[in-house]
């Protein structure tokens, strides 16, 4: 590999680094427009496996806006990216996979998360005239914490 290649790989991992914490980023603070934005056209996004729909990137940013406002705190912690891109004659192609685990704590009322989920994204990346866009998101939840029930005290 010359260090021509070495250095567009190191570039473009820390672009693809940069798309994902975007995304985070994105959820975590609501922000939809941005949200929208870090799609290629044609983007979509899978929350089935967490409860949610799939489809088009701009209508999941619309269901998110409207399920996700039951938790105004909201923080992912995205871990353990994996990084693949689509080679051809031993260049860094146009496309990449991103694998990464994540934990998601929320709170529906308070600082304290009282929901926690977590599991792994696979996010499909394309290079395109305005970057790394992504082309698709699935989430694959693995487990979730709901909130403990409320225990009412029993009277003698």
């Amino acid at each position: 590999m010359t260090q021509r290649v070495e250095l567009a790989t190191v570039r473009d991992r820390l672009a693809l680094d940069g798309l994902i914490t975007d995304y985070a980023v994105a959820v975590d603070d609501g922000d939809w427009e941005a949200y929208r934005g870090l799609f290629a056209p044609r983007g979509r996004a899978d929350y089935r496996s967490a409860g949610g729909i799939e489809g088009e990137a701009g209508a999941v940013a619309a269901w998110l806006a409207e399920n996700l406002s039951l938790f105004p705190m909201r923080q992912h912690l995205i871990v353990n990216r994996r990084v693949r891109f689509g080679i051809w004659e031993q260049d860094t192609g146009d496309t990449a996979e991103v694998q990464a685990d994540y934990v998601n704590p929320m709170a529906t009322a308070g600082p304290a998360p009282d929901f926690v989920c977590g599991g792994r994204y696979a996010f499909a990346a394309l290079r395109t005239d305005d970057g790394w866009r992504l082309s698709a998101v699935v989430v694959r939840e693995k487990w979730r914490r709901l909130p403990e029930p409320k225990k009412t005290p029993v009277v003698n």
